[in-house]
């Protein structure tokens, strides 16, 4: 079975366009099948991009497992100082990304990557919806790898469900950065952060 969190370009290509409003802001995004949230941009991100827009994050920021874009591109049409790089297993959605920044006139980099596979930079921050689905074994590996690749002071933005396992996430983020805390609850959502000391 193929998933969104695998390289899927092979699947029949089926695009739609959905429009988004946020802060203010329009957007319109491409979808397509194979990509997370095919159907327009889901709850999770809304949230946690929600919680973002309430912290003063600047610097190099990375958006792991960027899906079609959304994170990425939103936060560097609404935000001056910042960097984005966004990376995604799935080559089609790395695609996506780079024709929804088009779109959307935002300058961003992305590219297709194996969680950290093969990066050296560090980011002052890194935001994920992570991949729910592959398991915790895959989740904490990118935990691990986020807190690797963050600079000193660094931050970590995690959205996660109740119910898809905050809870443990949250234990396991809190041991890994010696620090964790809960800077949203929403229909069942939690928005994590931590930060590198």
């Amino acid at each position: 079975m193929t998933h969104y969190f695998s390289d899927n370009n092979d699947l029949i290509s089926n695009r739609k366009e959905h429009k988004f409003s946020f802060y203010g802001n329009d957007f319109i995004f491409i979808t397509d099948t194979g990509v997370f949230s095919k159907s327009g941009i889901d709850e999770g991100t809304i949230i946690l991009l929600d919680a973002i827009m309430q912290e003063n994050i600047t610097g190099d920021v990375m958006d792991l497992g960027c899906g079609y874009g959304v994170i990425s591109i939103i936060l560097k049409r609404l935000l001056n100082n910042i960097n984005m790089t966004a990376i995604d297993i799935n080559g089609r959605a790395i695609e996506l990304t780079q024709l929804n920044a088009e779109k959307n006139q935002v300058d961003i980099t992305s590219f297709v990557n194996d969680g950290f596979t093969d990066i050296n930079d560090h980011y002052d921050v890194i935001i994920s919806n992570p991949p729910i689905r592959t398991g915790k074994k895959v989740i904490y590996k990118l935990f691990d790898e986020a807190y690797e690749h963050l600079n000193e002071s660094g931050t970590l933005y995690i959205v996660i469900r109740r119910k898809q396992g905050a809870e443990s996430a949250f234990k396991k983020i809190e041991e890994l950065f010696s620090n964790c805390e809960i800077i949203k609850r929403n229909k069942g959502y939690w928005v994590l952060k931590a930060k590198k000391v």
